[in-house]
């Protein structure tokens, strides 16, 4: 199974770490498929995650799961959201009639 996870980077007591998409099978840092965004736990606010999500939409798309705390990450961010909004408006669109006049 492909999971979205933390990879933690940075010296000791000084923590950063790279969200990536990997195996599940994989060590926490081991090899892995694509780094995906950052994420920097001392800084506040909307500069703590760096994400690309485009490439988060494609990987949830595709199966991959992501760590319960990548996912709280996802929604601070604004890509769960983003997502099912798309997905609400493919449905609604899809079962929409047109009108007579048309």
């Amino acid at each position: 199974m492909v999971r979205i996870r933390l990879r933690r980077i940075g010296r000791k007591n000084a923590p950063q770490y790279r969200i990536v998409v990997a195996d599940s099978r994989s060590p926490r840092d081991g090899k892995f498929i694509e780094v995906i965004g950052q994420y920097d736990p001392k800084r506040k606010g909307d500069q703590a995650v760096t994400l690309e999500g485009t490439r988060a939409t494609y990987w949830l798309d595709n199966g991959a799961q992501p760590s319960d705390t990548v996912r709280s990450l996802l929604r601070k961010a604004g890509v769960l959201k983003a997502r099912h909004e798309a997905r609400l408006a493919e449905k609604l669109k899809a079962s929409a009639v047109p009108a007579k006049g048309e």
